[in-house]
């Protein structure tokens, strides 16, 4: 069978707009809605008639072009069920332990609160691919505004258990400043050194830095190397639990 085409595109100001698409059924999804117009400018190019749209949770910011996309393609529209109460446009809703099927594709649906409460993310393990929305970014993590930073770490656990070579479409192109930031508490990490000069260079020449990998992150995002013993050391807490070094990491990044 030919294989997923994925096309992603920037909008708003830092968002990113992903389509993916199967040739076996001609179906075509949105993951998430920054931007009408941006979506529609993305269809037009490929070609492509909108079937679905995926959400990852309610921020404006990636559900306000959903509505007027429904509108025009009479699309179905998938999302958190845990917020169900905040996206009037939902058609089905979705959990941990779900999947959802996108022709010959099967996604496995995460739970990942910490930045909003119902945050979820969307797993393909064939093609391997995962729609992180905002819980995790390239060097970086999402903000903990509705959840905790118990629960925030705990979702970013979840996604670094994936395999290795996932590759990971994030929400935002944060990664310049991640990379910053990621490099006052890992400076001698050779990786993230690499990481650093690469992305200095794309965004230079105005490329994204995105999909990143989940072997990448794990390789230099200090944020899912919380449990690394380097880490607990860099940040001067070699004995606290994972999770108090991440939100000890969190709250640095809050006010970096």
């Amino acid at each position: 069978m030919a294989g997923l085409d994925i096309r992603m595109f920037p909008c708003l100001s830092d968002n990113y707009g992903v389509l993916i698409h199967d040739p076996s059924t001609n179906h075509t999804a949105a993951i998430d809605a920054p931007d009408e117009d941006a979506v529609l400018a993305a269809l037009d190019e490929a070609g492509w008639t909108l079937s679905h749209i995926l959400v990852t949770h309610h921020h404006a910011d990636h559900t306000q072009g959903i509505a007027g996309l429904k509108r025009r393609f009479n699309c179905h529209v998938v999302g958190p069920r845990a917020e169900a109460d905040k996206i009037a446009t939902l058609d089905e809703t979705v959990g941990e332990g779900d999947t959802w099927r996108f022709g010959p594709y099967e996604a496995r649906i995460y739970d990942t609160p910490g930045h909003t409460k119902g945050h979820i993310a969307y797993w393909f393990p064939n093609p391997g691919v995962l729609f992180a929305g905002d819980t995790l970014f390239a060097l970086g993590c999402g903000r903990v505004f509705e959840g905790t930073m118990e629960e925030m770490w705990s979702s970013l656990e979840k996604l670094s258990r994936l395999p290795r070579e996932t590759l990971v479409y994030c929400g935002h192109e944060y990664t310049a400043s991640n990379a910053k930031f990621a490099l006052t508490i890992e400076p001698d990490n050779t990786h993230l050194q690499g990481r650093a000069g690469e992305v200095k260079e794309k965004r230079a020449e105005g490329l994204p830095t995105l999909p990143t990998t989940i072997g990448a992150e794990l390789d230099a995002n200090p944020f899912i190397r919380a449990n690394r013993p380097e880490v607990k050391a860099a940040v001067g807490m070699p004995n606290s639990s994972d999770a108090e070094v991440f939100a000890e990491i969190r709250r640095r990044k809050d006010s970096f």
